[in-house]
């Protein structure tokens, strides 16, 4: 099922302790700040970017005109001077020097997404803020070069995506919970020094080295996905150190993992709805069964089940299972350009091929072609099982499928039961829910999307409320997929440049809808709010 990046089983969360308060004047560990403004970070040695390894996701070096370095911080922030880690970082200088701003850090979130590869991979779509900003990014604690999260090895991991993850009798439950332990006691074998310390509270402290590393008066932040909540308890930890930031496709950080996974299970099933109702409207272009949407979604329970009594061909000598399937369709419903391959895809599992649908579930899991896992899934659950308190009994995770199966046919057992995931960690979890609260920081723009099936809407209006009036600014974007910049929509992209480049705000409120102009006057220069905003449009 998807890997959610809010806070439930695959995505849960790891345990650090907080160190310090919200508005701190030292860098927050303690250190104090030099007249440099580096608070004693030592330089970064910029070169050659080598090709991206297996566990990054693999592929070709980026162009000659990335530079790679490496940063030395502390494995654990409770020992500042202690034992350090490498991070990995990455960037694209400005275009334009003469009037560059400042380095724009990147995380794309996941958790467990590798910026290394991801950022080069993307930067056509950010080439407008890259006429003054060096384009950043890096591989946090845990993920890709960065002292990766190692569980199982790739003929296991096989087995383990391959597995029921929707169970229906006590024989299917016990291989079930069987599986998660064996998977966490291959974590904790392979990983065991560094689980205390991949949570997201140490991520936002690094992030704060990667700022005096980069030289950088402000931190100017970009944050996707989950990158959302990593630059929320960033602004919560270091208010003062926030320049130009903004969160779009943005997690709720009120939920707990239940009431997340729960929220994610409705985002998806939304989300197919949309995807449904748009084959419907294309009439005989459709290639999937059914004269409404509701028809077709039916169908997709269908295949559901007939998978779940027979397998059919995948790629290679493996089988296209239910869970497989459900992985693949979520893939799809990340962004409306997928749609068209979901359509096929299930149109040739219903015809009793699924290679599509599995290489859409390859490519959730971190599987590349020739077999090889990244560590994402490895990151992602050491992540969240750092950040999340919660842990799920059996009887608990059954007794709670009800509600998740009536938010979702579709995703709903298998968000359910992902909730386990974190059951039985070896590390203990640092929070119910994360503080984002950052008075006294500087705006930072919220982008929700009313269409998003990751990150619902709603999560965008509650980080708005929780980081505290003249805070959050709130634009709406009316689409479909997982985030609204990357939709290519102008409305919204217009939006954030000005913001980014020019340092002005949209007016809170503002609505982009898809193809249209926005709904609230142009952007006016920065000043923060008397109050948070208000008047985003309703999903």
């Amino acid at each position: 099922m998807p890997r959610n990046v809010l806070r439930s089983t695959a995505t849960a969360a790891l345990a650090a302790v907080l160190l310090t308060t919200s508005a701190c004047s030292d860098d927050g560990d303690g250190t104090k700040p030099k007249a440099d403004g580096t608070k004693g970070a030592k330089p970064l040695k910029w070169g050659e970017c080598p090709a991206p390894t297996p566990l990054e996701g693999g592929g070709q070096a980026p162009p000659k005109d990335w530079q790679c370095a490496t940063l030395d911080v502390p494995l654990d922030y409770a020992k500042p001077e202690g034992e350090t880690i490498p991070l990995a970082l990455i960037r694209a200088k400005a275009r334009d020097q003469k009037n560059r701003i400042g380095s724009l850090v990147f995380n794309f979130g996941g958790p467990g997404g590798s910026g290394i590869t991801t950022l080069p991979g993307a930067a056509k779509e950010y080439e407008a803020l890259r006429s003054r900003y060096d384009l950043v990014s890096f591989d946090p604690r845990g993920v890709g070069r960065s002292v990766p999260v190692r569980c199982e090895d790739d003929k296991q991991l096989d087995e383990y995506y391959a597995q029921d993850s929707s169970p229906d009798t006590p024989q299917e439950e016990k291989v079930f919970t069987d599986n998660i332990r064996g998977y966490q006691q291959a974590c904790e074998k392979n990983s065991a020094k560094v689980l205390p310390h991949v949570g997201t509270s140490d991520a936002a402290r690094d992030m704060d080295r990667i700022r005096q590393a980069l030289g950088d008066e402000k931190l100017h932040y970009f944050g996707i996905s989950y990158g959302t909540e990593l630059g929320g308890v960033y602004a919560h930890l270091f208010p003062k150190n926030v320049g130009r930031a903004v969160f779009d496709a943005v997690v709720d950080p009120t939920k707990t993992s239940e009431e997340g996974a729960l929220a994610q299970a409705k985002g998806f099933q939304l989300a197919l709805g949309n995807f449904a109702q748009d084959c419907v409207d294309r009439g005989d272009e459709c290639r999937l069964a059914g004269s409404t949407a509701k028809e077709i979604e039916d169908g997709v329970i269908k295949l559901q089940k007939d998978l779940a009594a027979q397998p059919i061909p995948g790629i290679g000598d493996r089988m296209l299972t239910e869970s497989a399937a459900t992985n693949g369709i979520a893939q799809a419903l990340y962004s409306k350009e997928l749609w068209p391959l979901l359509e096929q895809g299930l149109d040739e599992a219903d015809g009793g091929q699924g290679q599509l649908l599995m290489a859409l579930s390859d490519a959730l899991n971190g599987r590349d072609q020739q077999g090889n896992y990244s560590n994402i899934g490895a990151a992602n659950t050491a992540i969240n099982c750092a950040d999340s308190k919660d842990r799920y009994t059996l009887e608990q995770t059954k007794a709670k499928l009800a509600a998740f199966r009536s938010a979702s046919p579709v995703f709903g057992d298998f968000l359910g039961w992902a909730m386990m995931g974190c059951t039985g960690w070896p590390v203990a979890g640092a929070w119910e829910t994360p503080d984002v609260s950052a008075p006294g920081a500087a705006p930072i723009l919220v982008i929700g999307n009313t269409g998003d099936p990751a990150t619902p809407y709603e999560g965008a209006r509650k980080m708005v409320e929780r980081l505290g009036p003249g805070v959050g600014v709130e634009l709406t974007y009316k689409g479909q997929g997982h985030g609204a910049y990357n939709s290519g929509d102008m409305c919204v992209q217009d939006a954030v440049n000005a913001y980014l480049l020019e340092g002005k705000t949209p007016a809170a409120g503002t609505v982009c809808t898809a193809g249209a102009t926005p709904s609230a006057p142009p952007a006016v220069p920065t000043a923060p709010p008397t109050a948070p905003p208000t008047g985003a449009a309703p999903v």
